[in-house]
């Protein structure tokens, strides 16, 4: 089967700016307070629940993923880049790496406690996103907990650099209402909603969604 062509240009754009990434963007311990509480809470109802471990999808480098394992959460990656899967495990040995796509999640059915999807998502066409969505929810299990953040609007982004390099990704930011009805359509029920407007190192409206894959009755 034929790779989708914009999986290619994110691997291949990631591939090309993951060294300068790492240098330029700020470790989870800048982030904003509500963005840090944000996964607190998650990690909080992730170890409570005991349904699994998390999958921390578009993991890049792996800050964030052994953010989440400091916080006491059983935590890995997934990257489409293998030099961001590279640069994860040079960083973080004791933690799991892997490359992978979120249109295709090489796990099983209920496997997951968690799913965390954080600012991994707007590289993703609209078109492709029920697809990725319900990957998300076939792969958590019962009770399982979803964490997404990323940008949110209304817009096409086609950049020609990035972090100083040349790049051949797009962005595309939703509206968080319609990032909402994906999720939900997915069959995942969305439980709270933190949105932010531009400031500090962010200069775009971002957000937060906590989902929750609905208990078998």
């Amino acid at each position: 089967m034929t790779e989708p062509s914009f999986l290619t240009d994110v691997r291949e754009s990631y591939d090309t700016i993951a060294a300068d990434y790492v240098e330029r963007v700020p470790p989870p311990a800048e982030m904003d307070p509500l963005s840090r509480a944000m996964l607190a809470g998650f990690a909080e109802l992730v170890r409570t629940a005991g349904l699994g471990p998390v999958a921390d999808l578009g993991c890049g480098p792996g800050r964030v993923t052994a953010h989440l394992a400091g916080l006491g959460v059983s935590v890995f990656g997934v990257d489409l880049s293998p030099k961001m899967v590279g640069l994860a495990r040079h960083a973080y040995p004791n933690l799991r790496f892997t490359e992978g796509s979120m249109t295709a999640l090489e796990m099983r059915d209920d496997e997951l406690g968690g799913i965390l999807a954080w600012y991994s998502t707007h590289h993703t066409p609209p078109q492709w996103l029920p697809e990725v969505f319900a990957e998300f929810h076939r792969t958590l299990a019962p009770g399982g907990y979803l964490l997404w953040g990323d940008y949110v609007g209304d817009e096409r982004l086609q950049p020609t650099h990035g972090y100083g390099r040349p790049v051949s990704y797009e962005s595309y930011l939703l509206p968080l209402d319609r990032m909402v009805d994906l999720l939900e359509q997915a069959g995942l029920v969305v439980t709270a909603r933190l949105e932010q407007e531009p400031g500090g190192r962010v200069n775009r409206p971002h957000a937060c969604l906590l989902a929750r894959k609905p208990e078998t009755p």
